[in-house]
């Protein structure tokens, strides 16, 4: 809680925002690695550029890029430049992070670890990203823009788009597949409904 005498919050600086985004892409990125190592996928654009990507044969990066294009509208018109500027940055960061990192790493790992390690990863990712003024685009602008006008947490509001695409996902899925799957899901967006909130975080970009 902020003291009546206590200085407004500083913005941060460019350096700290590069700190920041770069950090939060290569953690998303290597969230998704282990998703595609055991065979799992996730919720939202992220999760549609991975299960559009078997069919096709289209790399997840230009898929992930492509699917976002409509957001950056609303993005624009709700959130500003600065906002859509950085998030649209934070995209082509990662998906060429996810295109590039299989030639200089490779995962083997069970689903249950898999499904945790992403949900971390991606969580905290995510998180910096969120600090930052920026996103991965997609549900990501939707959620920061009804958490900032509605006052609804960032994490339930994808969490809700989650359920949604996991409850589809049975109909092209094996059961476990869907259900480590969503624990990835619960555990990324529990990290950031608990971290995530204005009330607590003062700092701006």
């Amino acid at each position: 809680m902020l003291l009546l005498d206590s200085p407004p919050p500083d913005r941060h600086t460019l350096w700290e925002d590069v700190h920041g985004i770069l950090v939060g892409t290569t953690l998303v990125a290597l969230g998704i690695q282990f998703l595609r190592a055991s065979g799992l996928f996730t919720g939202q654009i992220a999760g549609l550029a991975l299960v559009l990507g078997e069919p096709t044969g289209i790399r997840f990066g230009l898929l992930f890029f492509l699917l976002n294009a409509p957001f950056y509208i609303l993005a624009v018109k709700q959130l500003g430049w600065r906002f859509t500027i950085k998030s649209f940055i934070s995209v082509v960061l990662m998906s060429s992070m996810v295109d590039l990192m299989p030639t200089a790493m490779h995962v083997e790992v069970s689903e249950p670890l898999a499904a945790a390690l992403f949900g971390v990863c991606a969580g905290l990712g995510l998180l910096s990203l969120f600090r930052h003024g920026a996103t991965l685009g997609g549900v990501g602008i939707v959620a920061l823009w009804l958490q900032d006008t509605r006052g609804i947490k960032a994490g339930y509001i994808q969490l809700g788009f989650d359920l949604l695409v996991f409850a589809s996902s049975f109909l092209f899925f094996a059961p476990m597949q869907v259900l480590w799957s969503l624990l990835g899901a619960i555990i990324l967006n529990a990290l950031i409904a608990i971290n995530h909130r204005r009330d607590r975080y003062i700092a701006r970009s």
